[in-house]
């Protein structure tokens, strides 16, 4: 690697400086402000994968609908603890339209960006019952989710679900929920970082089993709609978003703005809780909070307590962009498959280049091009091919730091412009080169 893009010095001297001892567990922050300083110091314009944040700008609809709220002094007014009626009713009729869900408006309850929700949530879930102290995540995941669990001071499990698609999820996921001692089940669909999308077999096994066991299944819908393989967007008409909720009733969706409607600076998401957890009672919940129903200790316990309710013209906001998808009038699925076509083109180039996508498949079928994808090296741990594609200006997380048990990275392909696919394929090629098979 004598005479790659960046020189080895600068690579060593700013993880030193930083403190990293092993790339592979750094965290997304920590790669972010490395790849900044090793940018700064060697003019060397990154290829940047680390950060999972959107590409495309806000939708016009809900710009228009927060400048509106604001005009008309919304900034001055505190916003009902559960959310505005308009937003309320608008997120149950998105989740009818999109997923062929019934969801009451009532418990269709406006979060801080969906990681609040999840915080709120997790908080809960792990104080219904005393014997169901752990929660159980079905990896890949979001590392965050799990810094959450440690902020909490909570118990969780995981398992890596790669070897356990299909009917061979049903055995592996009862062998923990079995035990007695999880409280709920987490994953994302579309799955963060790994692409990978739950088929309609494997979300019915999750949703039986969660019957059968008493346990709440928390779905993150961060990337709603975003499998690109089939049309999605034809509002109140198949195919719908896949769901756990048509196979149970203990369930908590998450449906964040931030990618589906690239609204992420303003921190907005719906947590939809179902009809019947909502109302459920739990005795446990009287000794923790002061009040025993799941939905009212959700929300006028824990998000009362974190911040009083989201940001009033964000609701609004949230509010017009679930109307106008509903409506047909703005096609939010098509804003996004760029993402898909850019997913395409750069898998391309890495796997034209020795590299290999390590979730491949979803039952038979290729994954979904879209917001991820996961590369491996032959002969590299994740670590070490992340370490040495840095000196190729190239930059991504290790799947390690998601729950994986395989080696490999997680590139994402929002903040890479197609102007730099030259580029990437030069550096890949030299890559390929200076480590060949």
């Amino acid at each position: 690697m004598n005479n790659t893009p960046v020189s080895q010095e600068i690579v060593k001297k700013f993880t030193d400086q930083l403190h990293i001892k092993d790339i592979g567990k750094a965290s997304i922050r920590e790669i972010v402000a490395l790849i900044n300083y090793i940018e700064e110091a060697s003019k060397v314009k990154f290829i940047r994968m680390e950060m999972g944040v959107p590409g495309l700008p806000a939708a016009q609809v809900g710009v228009e609908a927060e400048i509106k709220a604001l005009q008309s002094g919304v900034a001055s007014i505190y916003p009902m603890m559960d959310g505005i009626k308009p937003l309320k009713y608008e997120a149950s009729r998105f989740i009818k339209m999109f997923m062929d869900v019934d969801v009451e408006p009532a418990s269709c309850i406006p979060t801080t960006g969906s990681m609040q929700g999840t915080y709120a949530a997790f908080l809960v879930a792990g104080n219904v019952d005393k014997q169901k102290d752990t929660t159980l995540f079905l990896d890949p995941g979001f590392p965050v989710q799990k810094q959450q669990m440690v902020v909490m001071g909570h118990k969780f499990d995981t398992f890596d679900i790669f070897n356990f698609r299909g009917e061979k999820l049903r055995d592996k996921l009862e062998s923990y929920l079995s035990k007695g001692n999880i409280n709920s089940v987490v994953y994302s669909n579309p799955n963060n970082p790994c692409w990978i999308c739950f088929t309609e077999e494997e979300l019915q096994i999750i949703g039986e089993l969660a019957t059968k066991y008493d346990v709440i299944v928390m779905e993150d819908l961060a990337y709603f709609g975003m499998d690109f393989r089939k049309d999605l967007f034809t509002p109140g008409k198949p195919p719908y978003q896949p769901t756990v909720a048509k196979y149970t009733e203990n369930y908590v969706l998450f449906i964040s703005a931030s990618k589906i409607f690239s609204y992420a600076g303003q921190r907005g998401a719906i947590m939809a809780i179902s009809n019947a957890l909502w109302n459920r009672s739990y005795e446990n919940l009287i000794a923790r909070f002061g009040s025993d129903t799941f939905g009212f200790t959700i929300v006028m316990q824990v998000l009362y307590a974190l911040s009083s309710g989201i940001t009033h013209s964000t609701q609004h906001a949230l509010a017009a962009m679930l109307k106008a998808a509903s409506d047909g009038e703005f096609n939010f699925i098509e804003d996004v498959k760029e993402y898909g076509r850019k997913a395409k083109i750069m898998k391309e180039l890495f796997t034209s280049n020795g590299f290999v996508i390590v979730y491949g498949k979803d039952g038979d079928e290729p994954i979904a091009d879209g917001f991820y994808f996961t590369i491996g090296y032959p002969g590299m741990t994740g670590s070490e091919l992340l370490y040495n594609l840095l000196h190729y200006g190239i930059s991504a997380i290790s799947l390690k730091n998601t729950g994986s048990e395989k080696e490999g990275l997680r590139a994402c392909v929002s903040h890479v412009k197609r102007e730099q696919f030259d580029e990437l394929g030069k550096r890949l090629k030299q890559f390929n080169e200076d480590f060949p098979l």
